[in-house]
């Protein structure tokens, strides 16, 4: 990719991010290019939607959360805990552009089916997931122990405890981390009473 273009591209999904977070109506594409200072036919060379700006973005953010999870010397459940740290942060850090439209299609549905900006994310947790359900002394759940730390902590979710109910980043951290090994616990619990199998994607 040309450098002028890898640069507009740059600037662009930067302007989105300020924009969506920032923005208490709708943006549009125009909105976009003028603050990236490029022109709206540009922007459209760069990317067909708004929705194609918002996941590049987040797949920027994912990326930001599996290079720190490589980084990461712990293991298990205190590596769990580091990541998903992180992961709060990344989300206060950006507010508004993490919450795009809901997808009609559910999670692992779209993971599953090569959705590029959910695939960093999901790498960042799944071995800690992995490790902690060992730690544990759980079966691996796979793929449904990386669903269930997405289900609680959604960007949305975290902006709402901060916002609405007032915790501060350290206290959702802590809630939503005390949060997930429960649910761990419960999950493989039920599985193992109702005689299921590990349905994940191999």
């Amino acid at each position: 990719m040309r450098s002028d273009t890898e640069r507009n591209r740059r600037q662009l999904i930067r302007a989105a991010a300020e924009l969506f977070a920032s923005s208490p109506g709708p943006v549009k594409m125009s909105d976009i290019a003028k603050a990236a200072e490029v022109s709206t036919a540009t922007a459209y060379r760069q990317f067909a939607s708004m929705e194609e700006i918002l996941d590049a973005f987040r797949l920027d953010v994912g990326r930001k959360l599996q290079d720190f999870s490589k980084e990461q010397t712990t293991h298990g459940m205190a590596k769990v805990e580091a990541v998903s740290r992180h992961w709060v942060s990344l989300v206060l850090e950006h507010g508004g552009a993490m919450v795009g439209q809901r997808s009609r299609r559910g999670y692992l549905d779209r993971l599953w089916d090569g959705t590029e900006y959910l695939i960093p994310q999901a790498d960042a947790v799944r071995g800690p997931l992995s490790e902690t359900a060992q730690e544990l002394g759980l079966p691996d759940l796979g793929d449904e122990s990386v669903f269930l730390w997405n289900l609680l902590f959604d960007p949305r979710e975290i902006l709402d405890l901060v916002n609405t109910v007032g915790l501060t980043e350290q206290e959702v951290g802590t809630q939503l981390v005390s949060a997930l090994r429960g649910a761990l616990i419960g999950w493989a619990e039920t599985r193992g009473l109702e005689g299921g199998k590990k349905r994940s994607r191999e």
